[in-house]
């Protein structure tokens, strides 16, 4: 994803264009966002400034879930994203970002984590109100 001069170019106080000398250098070229959904667990590998690499989640089946009254964590199958605050088209799509709610073997969960750029799902409990009738 090649990002346009937006930066680089503008206009002068007399209302004409300021064309930049230069395009747009490689740091400054922006990638499509990782977005990782619910389903058999597959790993995106990808290169980095500084020689380095980057793990991320394209799809992942399982998540560290912890129980922080039982102060343990257990590695629960997800079954589907219930809520995304971050973005509707998110809930819609089963995206799972920071934020989210998971529902999991364990109960529903919030995750903590960025699977997007962490490749790993780590979800906390919710703790659910318990019904007086």
């Amino acid at each position: 994803m090649r990002k346009s001069i937006e930066n680089l170019a503008g206009r002068k106080l007399t209302g004409g264009r300021k064309i930049a000398a230069r395009g747009r250098r490689k740091f400054e070229i922006d990638r499509y966002p990782n977005e990782a959904v619910v389903g058999p667990t597959q790993i995106v590998v990808r290169r980095i400034r500084g020689n380095n690499v980057k793990a991320a989640f394209k799809t992942a089946e399982f998540a560290n879930v912890i129980d922080q009254d039982a102060k343990k964590v257990t590695k629960s199958k997800i079954l589907k994203v219930t809520k995304n605050p971050a973005n509707r088209d998110y809930e819609r799509r089963g995206v799972i970002s920071k934020g989210a709610v998971i529902e999991t073997e364990s109960g529903a969960a919030v995750v903590v984590s960025r699977p997007g750029q962490d490749a790993v799902v780590n979800a906390v409990l919710v703790k659910t109100p318990a019904k007086t009738s």
